[in-house]
């Protein structure tokens, strides 16, 4: 990340502070607008988005509180995209910029990120920038069947959505013509730009109450405390190399992540070599998206408190040889590379372990385990009934985390992604479809001095005793989370039917007409050996040894 070398003028503390929690307020509205009137589920239920502010040259200053790590650390390096594309000097009041592109974005196409410039005064202050998930962008659908990335939907370059207020009418019908939801596809385009559109109004009113008409010396001293902060951080750390390596479950054979970290006393270097080769099927990941959660994987271990911006940011480097399975070159399919990608920290901390044991967790379910559910309108022909609700859904769902050094894991709850899940009822009233059980998973959590924390066990029907489909992205089904110095290893994912068969973990597959689909999240390991376990937490064993 490029780091200014201009002097920095310095600005009054007092003031500093409350400029700097001003703009944190403008990009937190910002996100808010964007879940509020978001169209898809994941976006306005579970927060599946990111926004913020970003200086003219493309350095992000402030992101929202509200957002996903993989969304916010990709988008950093987007708005880079936009800018050698569109230089600053070019862009207008009032346009948007947007684009859906895997490699310029956040790593599929299922995402848009939008970025819109802001002016006071005539110049141009800088960038506010936002991204979200999309319900369907046509294609195969959401899912990891595709072979190269032209099979799984509708690609936008970076573009101009709206130029001075006025939106491209051209580009709307495209996307609405290449979607199953065109009202949706229009209405989260629309919203990223809207939430743009409030951040850029709070930033202008916020210059209009401080004597800043140029906000490049607040810019640089946020970026530049912030880098001193990480690099302060890391500089007490025992310098050298360490290596670890997981495998997982991948699509059709087990993927072996790899990862190699260097630590310097003012740099973070995370090295993927050795990393298993691309895959045939769309769980590859590109690399801005495994640089996002490795960067946020150490962020978290170290300097937890330091601002997430271009300053933190600078002190770790991420790299990757080209076609492995996180370092994809288009086009390689990429629609499920959360399903590595959030695998990503497990390894990561494989390293640190061997640093800061104390720092770091437990391997966890780490991937989400999203069910993208779907009618089976051709099933339902095939089989001759003549009408079912067209649907789908996606389902956010979690597993256990790994147990923490201090404590147990957490139970159900999304790590890394951090995104909560789809209120059932929710999706009940938007979809046939009916949650018969959704509960902790007893003995799911791997044993240990903390135990990882619980997955869930989830039972889905038809309403109509219709057959269904899933699109299937799950994990740690034959490779599970394994405990941390001693700890045990946790629960296997599962996912079959109610009629005994199972499914596979990868893959479009349909549930029979009038049977119910079954899945059980898998759990997290557990830290330190069983035996060392605190008698005062026995009270906290007592859901993880209750029967089915």
């Amino acid at each position: 990340m490029q780091q200014t070398d201009r002097p920095i003028p310095a600005i009054d503390e007092i003031e500093f502070q409350i400029m700097w929690n001003r703009l944190i307020a403008v990009v937190e509205e910002q996100a808010q607008a964007l879940r509020r009137t978001a169209f898809s589920p994941i976006v306005r239920e579970s927060g599946d988005l990111s926004a913020g502010f970003f200086h003219p040259d493309g350095r992000m200053i402030a992101q929202a509180v509200t957002g996903t790590p993989g969304h916010v650390n990709t988008m950093a390096a987007s708005v880079r995209h936009f800018l050698a594309r569109f230089p600053a000097s070019s862009m207008k009041d009032g346009d948007v910029y947007i684009t859906n592109d895997p490699w310029l974005g956040t790593g599929h196409l299922h995402d848009f990120v939008a970025v819109t410039p802001a002016f006071f005064a005539g110049s141009m202050v800088g960038l506010f920038a936002s991204t979200c998930h999309f319900m369907d962008v046509g294609g195969i659908g959401f899912g990891p069947d595709g072979r190269d990335v032209f099979e799984e939907g509708f690609y936008v370059p970076p573009m101009k959505m709206i130029a001075e207020g006025m939106l491209d009418g051209t580009l709307i019908t495209l996307t609405r013509s290449n979607s199953r939801y065109p009202a949706e596809m229009e209405g989260d385009l629309m919203s990223l730009a809207a939430c743009n559109a409030i951040g850029v109004g709070r930033l202008r009113e916020m210059l209009g109450e401080f004597p800043l008409g140029d906000l490049t010396p607040l810019c640089d001293q946020i970026v530049s405390r912030s880098r001193e902060a990480a690099i302060a951080a890391i500089a007490g750390l025992p310098t050298g190399t360490t290596t670890a390596e997981m495998v997982i479950d991948g699509y059709d054979k087990p993927v072996a992540l790899v990862a190699t970290t260097t630590i310097s006393s003012d740099l973070i270097q995370v090295d993927f070599t050795g990393t298993s080769g691309l895959s045939a099927r769309g769980i590859n990941v590109p690399l801005s998206y495994a640089q996002a959660y490795s960067t946020y994987a150490i962020a978290c271990a170290l300097f937890p408190q330091v601002p997430n911006n271009s300053g933190s940011l600078s002190v770790v480097e991420v790299t990757a040889p080209e076609d492995t399975i996180v370092n994809a070159q288009r086009p390689a399919p990429v629609s499920s590379r959360h399903v590595i990608g959030q695998m990503l920290p497990d390894v990561v901390y494989g390293c640190l372990a061997q640093v800061v044991p104390d720092k770091v967790l437990a391997e966890g379910a780490s991937s989400l385990w999203n069910l993208i559910l779907e009618d089976a309108h051709d099933a339902c022909l095939t089989q001759g009934i003549g009408q079912t609700p067209r649907f789908s859904a996606l389902s956010v769902q979690t597993g256990g985390t790994g147990a923490r050094s201090n404590d147990d894991g957490l139970n159900a709850t999304a790590f890394p992604s951090g995104v909560s899940g789809v209120p059932i009822e929710i999706l009940e009233t938007m979809t046939p479809l009916v949650f018969w059980r959704k509960e902790l998973r007893p003995g799911s959590g791997g044993q240990g001095r903390f135990r990882g924390g619980l997955g869930q066990i989830i039972e889905i029907g038809h309403r109509d005793n219709h057959p269904f489909y899933i699109y299937a992205a799950l994990d740690r089904i034959e490779h599970t989370a394994r405990g941390r110095f001693g700890g045990a290893e946790g629960g296997a994912g599962y996912v079959g039917l109610k009629s005994g068969p199972r499914l596979r973990g990868k893959g479009k597959q349909l549930v029979p007409a009038g049977d119910t689909l079954v899945v059980q999240t898998p759990g997290g390991g557990g830290y330190g050996p069983v035996g060392e376990r605190d008698g005062t937490r026995i009270e906290a064993d007592r859901i993880n040894q209750l029967d089915n």
